[in-house]
């Protein structure tokens, strides 16, 4: 597998991507599109979409950014959003794949188990050869959210974030009893890598302060464009994008979650007036924030559950 001049972005592998919040997530077994396919996924990446693979048999060579190795089942790959990653699976291959939206994951994340994250943000593969326990716990989890992707009932999107989060929690328990995963023991973390983790933990901290990127580049010792040509290239978007995009995942938070108004929401995350805030909103969430409100409220407690493709 090579990298091409451009990694195309893939909602499921082959369909075209699509933007935007998503409620809801994917399931499937990855034979489904892999023999589609002879059993060769391209190098792609996916923009917003977090994938856990579990293999039960078979092998695969994967590549996951510039990084080449073989896993073998029984074995965890987690791959987050915005990390090139291509498969050729063996014909023997079997397991369950399941993807959900990144941002969605990181917000519950945040609020229930904070150290969730790094598991959320950091490619692995996990060996479960010495942790053969753990897949009792794996398997009726894959298996539930089999079941809950089937399902076109109100409640699904609660239920299958229930699930997914009971499923990381798992991935960080074997994470921690297992030390470096097989793909961390072939990845020196590049400077680059730390310099956008360290960027993207100040924003967690700091992003309610509306900070200038200068603030941020003085921090992580780098100049203003220095970090602007890091994030373009690692995480394919401007480092006021990376900014945006976390104050803009908080807001969708506190408007689904919580019952806060829009003014009080504004200056909780450090907007002048509550004018300027729903500008921002829509701006880059294509509506208000009553609107995104009220669509989410209809979607959870009105009709169900609109099934939409995902990527895998």
């Amino acid at each position: 597998m090579s990298l091409s001049r451009v990694i195309p972005s893939y909602d499921l592998y082959g369909d075209e991507a699509t933007p935007g919040w998503s409620s809801s997530f994917n399931f499937e077994w990855i034979p489904q599109r892999s023999k589609i396919y002879n059993w060769i996924i391209q190098p792609h990446r996916h923009d917003s979409f977090f994938q856990i693979l579990y293999l039960k048999s078979g092998y695969v060579d994967v590549q996951i950014d510039h990084i080449k190795t073989r896993a073998t089942a029984p074995c965890l790959l987690v791959i987050p959003a915005g990390h090139v990653h291509g498969f050729h699976f063996s014909k023997t291959i079997d397991g369950p794949v399941v993807t959900a939206t990144q941002k969605t994951l990181e917000s519950v994340a945040s609020s229930v188990m904070p150290e969730l994250l790094d598991t959320i943000r950091t490619p692995r593969i996990l060996s479960l050869q010495s942790e053969m326990r753990y897949i009792v716990q794996l398997m009726p989890l894959f298996l539930s959210l089999e079941q809950e992707s089937r399902t076109h009932a109100v409640g699904q999107m609660a239920a299958g974030m229930s699930l997914l989060l009971a499923l990381l929690v798992q991935v960080n328990r074997i994470s921690k009893l297992s030390g470096m995963s097989e793909f961390q023991t072939h990845h020196t973390i590049s400077r680059k890598n730390q310099q956008i983790e360290k960027f993207r933990s100040l924003i967690d901290r700091d992003f309610r302060k509306q900070y200038s990127l200068q603030i941020y580049a003085n921090e992580i010792g780098v100049t203003v464009g220095h970090l602007s040509r890091l994030c373009r290239e690692v995480l394919g978007k401007s480092s006021l994008e990376v900014i945006n995009a976390r104050i803009l995942q908080e807001a969708e938070r506190e408007l689904v979650y919580t019952s806060v108004s829009i003014k009080q929401l504004a200056h909780e995350l450090g907007f002048d007036d509550d004018a300027y805030f729903t500008r921002f909103f829509r701006k880059h969430a294509g509506v208000s924030p009553k609107v995104f409100r009220a669509n989410y409220l209809k979607k959870i407690h009105g009709d169900g559950v609109t099934k939409k493709k995902h990527s895998a």
